[in-house]
This record gives structure tokens, C-alpha cells and sequence, in this order.
């Protein structure tokens, strides 16, 4: 094991070169006693042209401000909301790609990856840091990288599974003790709630959930108390699971792989969450190839996948990614579980979503907007829930689907929506039953 000598951020950053791809560790631990140091150096006219490849990073980030550009690109796997304006604006961009291939762009050479830049825990006694609460793509970008930097932090809980990283595979390294970025679990409103019992029915005793971040998957997680062994592999996970650990209602037992072990590619919760990580053996946090790669979900049974939308249409078409032409957030890993889940033995791959936005407007419609992107198709849909129920479209007809989709539409929108389906359909439509 090599001795490790610390260098200034500043000293650090000085291996960007005018032209590189700069990949940075997400979320939680994005790197920003690196990142300022390096937004220097462009503000100062040392460097230009330099990508800055991430999944999503939390905090302010300057180098997506207008006044650098032509110096730094973000080209981001999902726009987050710190950068949605600047996306939408055309001072960041965006690829779009399933979430289990960002490491596959990377591992090919599609995106050659020239400094990594990761937040890690001190190393053990054997010479290992840890990635702590994101691997997903940052495993491929360290493999891949000419040099990898990272600041060693020890508000970084040591996590299991792919997140090990022996400092021989690290070049430079800085001191760091910034907090972790949290996210508390917020208030749930009574859509969320009544969504959250809807979803809870579909869900099996010893089924393996996927799910994510929000009132949703939080409203979800708070209705499954009394629920048995339940199992998670997903991409990410949040505070929503404790309670049910502490319950013994998340056990894993009858998981085919991974057995007794919440799988995960990275976090996003509070400091308690951290804690709970920390030398777990109970947890895995892994590669996103094997988080979300569908030829590991489908080897799970009872796969519960549960994703949510900005909108749907009357087909069962589910835009997740933009509003019209504006980009919003990204393809991430729907796609992903809605294949895996739907090829799991006993599976149920599961759209969430209120009837209608905030401002009353309904998030089912005939159409979806001139320009919205189609994360998954209405060959992909089963299960789709809001607060009025849950239907089932696999192997319904348009016309069928149609039916059940305005059926759990609000009330307010179902007899204009009926309206257009009718004008869509015609006159048949009136006869097709909605079981």
C-alpha cells in the first residue's frame, strides 16, 4: 500500500487540462472542495472547453453559469433542479440514457473519462476508502479515469459492495470535511397519503420494491408496517425504509440474490440514513450495471417497481422527463425496473402519479405535449395509480386503456377526457367496457 500524501485542492486541480472530461461523484458527496478550485482556474482564463460529466450533484455550481461559458459544459445523465434552468437555456446539456448504461458510456470509451473527481471515506487498515452513498457510475469513471482525485472525508459512511476503492487506484488526494448534503423526508399531503395506500395494495408479502425519493415513495413505505419480509433492489433509497427496518418488516429473506441485503446505487436522506449505511453489512451499495441492470432485476421475484411521471396519455404513453420542450429531469431508472419488474417472476412494475399538478391542470391527457419525451412506452405499461385507484392496462387495447385511465383521472377532467377519447376512437368507444 502506497503512503498517502495529501496536496491542496488547488495543487489538485491543476491536472485539468484545457479539452478534458471531468467526471464527478454524486448526490450526497458531490466534491465541491474540488469543484471551486477548479471553477477558479476557468474564471482565470487557465483553462476552457472542459465537460463536466456527473448523474446529479447537489449544491450551487457555478460553472453552469452563463458567464462560463465555452470554458465548462455539464453534460449531466439527469438534470437536477440546481441546474434545470441553465439546461433548459442552453448553458448545460443533457444524455439521454437508461441509468444502467451511464457506466457502460464510460467502460466502452463512448465518454472517455480524463480526472475523476470523488468524495471518499478515510482509508482502513488494508488501504481501502470507501464511496460511500453513490457508486453508480463513479465506480466506471475511477476504473476508466487517466487520474483520479479525491477528498478524503470522514463525514463519508463506509458502505459495502462496489463501493470499496484501494488507494494504489487513487493519484491525488485532499483533505475534506464538509457535511454530506441531506434531504429531510418532508410533509405528506393527503394525495400523497391516499396514493401511498392505493400503491400499498399491490403489494405482496415478500416482494422486492424499487423505488426512489419523494412524498410518493415515502407515502408508499409509510403503509407497508404490517406487511412481511419485503426486500429492496434499487437504485436508490431514503429515510423511508428505517422504520420498516427497525420493524422487521425489510428482512430480504426471500430474495434469489442478494440474499438478506438492501441493494442500492446511491442516497439521498438524512444524516440517520448516513449512520444506518455505515459498516452495514446488511447493506450493498453497488455498481449501477447491477443495480439497475435488467438482467439482474429479472432474476429477482416479485419485483415491485414504482416510478412516477410528469404526465400520461390516453394509450398509456408516460412522458418522466420534460414538460413540452423544456427538459426537466432525465430517462433514469424507469425504464430499467419497468423491464426488469415486468420480466420478474410475480412482478409489478407500477406508475404513480397525482391526477392533476398544482395548479389544478391534469397530469392524464389526450395527448401529451408537443414535444415531451416518451420515457416509456405504452408497450411497457401495466400498473398505473393516482389517488382515485389503480388499473391495470397489460394487455388492454387502446381503447380499453383509454377506459381505465380516465377512470382514475380526477373527476373534474374524466368527461372531457372521455370527450377526446371518443373523437380519437369513435363511436365504438362508447361500448368497450372498462373491466
Amino acid at each position: 500500500m502506497k503512503t498517502i500524501k495529501f496536496v491542496s485542492p488547488e495543487e489538485a486541480v491543476k491536472v485539468i487540462k484545457t479539452g478534458d472530461r471531468v467526471h464527478l461523484s454524486s448526490v450526497a458527496v458531490t466534491p465541491h472542495t474540488l469543484i471551486k478550485p477548479m471553477v477558479e482556474r476557468g474564471r482565470n482564463g487557465e483553462i476552457y472547453d472542459v465537460k463536466i460529466q456527473h448523474i446529479h450533484v447537489e449544491g450551487e455550481l457555478e460553472y453552469a453559469n452563463p458567464e462560463f461559458e465555452g470554458i465548462f459544459l455539464a453534460e449531466q445523465f439527469f438534470v437536477g433542479g440546481n441546474l434545470r434552468k441553465q439546461t433548459q437555456a442552453g448553458y448545460a446539456d443533457y444524455i439521454p440514457v437508461f441509468l444502467s448504461e451511464t457506466q457502460k458510456l464510460i467502460r466502452d470509451g463512448y465518454l472517455k473519462v480524463n480526472v475523476a473527481m470523488v468524495m471518499v471515506s478515510p482509508p482502513d487498515k488494508h488501504g481501502f476508502v470507501s464511496l460511500g452513498t453513490s457508486v453508480d457510475a463513479t465506480k466506471a469513471a475511477i476504473e476508466c479515469a487517466d487520474t483520479v482525485i479525491a477528498a478524503v472525508n470522514p463525514n463519508v459512511p463506509r458502505a459495502w459492495g462496489d463501493a470499496q476503492v484501494h488507494v494504489n487506484d487513487i493519484d491525488l488526494f485532499v483533505e475534506d470535511n464538509i457535511p454530506l448534503y441531506t434531504h429531510d423526508m418532508g410533509v405528506l399531503t393527503e394525495v400523497d397519503t391516499q396514493i401511498g395506500i392505493n400503491v400499498a395494495e399491490l403489494v405482496e408479502d415478500g416482494a422486492c420494491l424499487q423505488m426512489g425519493i419523494g412524498g410518493i415513495p415515502n407515502a408508499v413505505l409509510a403503509q407497508l408496517g404490517n406487511h412481511k419480509d419485503l426486500g429492496i433492489h434499487t437504485e436508490m433509497f431514503a429515510d423511508g425504509v428505517l422504520p420498516l427496518v427497525e420493524k422487521g418488516v425489510i428482512t430480504g429473506k426471500h430474495k434469489s440474490i442478494d440474499r438478506g441485503k438492501m441493494v442500492a446505487s446511491f442516497l439521498m436522506g438524512t444524516q440517520a440514513l448516513y449512520d444506518f449505511i455505515d459498516d452495514n453489512p446488511m447493506v450493498a451499495m453497488m455498481d449501477v450495471a447491477h443495480t439497475n441492470g435488467v438482467h439482474v432485476i429479472r432474476k429477482l421475484d416479485k419485483v415491485t417497481a414504482i416510478n412516477s411521471a410528469l404526465a400520461i396519455d390516453l394509450t398509456g404513453q408516460v412522458c418522466a422527463d420534460s414538460i413540452g420542450t423544456k427538459h426537466y429531469s432525465g430517462v433514469g431508472g424507469q425504464i430499467d425496473f419497468i423491464r426488469g419488474a415486468g420480466h420478474s417472476k410475480g412482478g409489478k412494475p407500477i406508475i404513480a402519479l397525482p391526477s392533476v399538478t398544482a395548479k389544478g391542470v391534469s397530469k392524464i391527457s389526450p395527448i401529451l405535449l408537443p414535444g415531451s419525451g416518451v420515457v416509456s412506452t405504452r408497450a411497457n405499461m401495466h400498473w398505473i395509480v393516482t389517488e382515485y385507484g389503480a388499473v391495470n392496462l397489460y394487455g388492454k387495447t387502446m381503447q380499453e386503456r383509454a377506459k381505465l385511465i380516465i377512470s382514475i383521472a380526477h373527476p373534474s377532467h374524466r368527461e372531457s377526457l372521455d370527450r377526446a377519447a371518443f373523437e380519437r376512437f369513435g363511436p365504438h368507444y362508447h361500448f368497450v367496457s372498462k373491466k
